[in-house]
């Protein structure tokens, strides 16, 4: 990332938290998958405006390093376990919970196994599933709470060799519109980012020729990072009238 747009993305969470009001006392918020390179962005973004509690599965170093720099609360565990859920929910009270963790795979959908099938599965709509539930009677009684679920682009264009990770994103999004729809009536908002080709992360191990192919199919020309879909999910998160949406964060991939 270059100096500049460094400047410009730190301008423009500094107009967004602006516009939010500052004066109300801070807020919490609970990140699942917290060390990725999406999950570290979140911290580091979300925690400007909320107390931020993530979630995280290996990576220890980079959990005690965000807990230090953000002030946050880091706890290691399996988001697919019921049990998990629950607890954290009976510790914490989220006002704003982003159901951000994930996995990926690439492999021809003939050779996919029932276990690679099911894993997909319950990381993205398993955890995302046990989470929002977990979390959400405190959002009802308080008649107010923001979920944000991390969807892709390829859970909307769908990509080859990716079909059980489409179709968990895929699924991310109808969650999204269904629970929004269930409950706008006791205030609570629900909606979905679907980011493009992000650099880094999942992305690291494409060749480069593939990434040049990406970059040229989006119409601003360049990869995303993970700090455009942090700050997308900020503006989300304060957006008090926009519930059921799927915000792409893809460079305009899609047009």
């Amino acid at each position: 990332m270059t100096n500049n747009s460094s400047s410009t993305q730190t301008s423009n969470i500094s107009s967004i938290l602006q516009t939010q009001q500052q004066n109300q006392p801070r807020k919490t918020a609970v990140i699942t998958g917290g060390t990725g390179t999406i999950g570290q962005a979140l911290v580091e973004i979300i925690s400007k405006r909320y107390d931020v509690v993530f979630t995280y599965h290996h990576n220890k170093t980079k959990a005690i390093e965000l807990e230090r720099l953000h002030s946050a609360k880091a706890y290691r565990c399996d988001i697919t376990d019921i049990n998990v859920a629950k607890k954290l929910a009976s510790r914490h009270k989220a006002d704003l919970l982003v159901n951000n963790a994930g996995i990926s795979q690439i492999k021809m959908f003939a050779d996919l196994t029932e276990l690679d099938w099911y894993k997909m599965m319950d990381v993205h709509l398993t955890g995302s599933f046990y989470f929002t539930q977990a979390f959400l009677p405190a959002m009802v009684k308080q008649k107010s709470g923001c979920i944000i679920n991390i969807s892709s682009i390829w859970g909307i264009k769908g990509a080859s060799c990716e079909v059980h990770y489409s179709t968990a994103k895929a699924g991310l999004i109808g969650f999204t519109k269904a629970l929004a729809k269930e409950y706008g009536p006791s205030g609570i908002k629900v909606n979905c980012i679907a980011p493009g080709v992000i650099s880094g992360g999942m992305n690291k191990d494409l060749p480069d020729d593939v990434l040049e192919s990406l970059k040229a199919k989006t119409a601003l020309g360049k990869l995303g990072t993970a700090r455009d879909v942090a700050i997308a999910t900020l503006y989300l998160a304060g957006a008090e009238f926009v519930t059921g949406q799927v915000l792409s964060v893809d460079g305009g991939f899609e047009i």
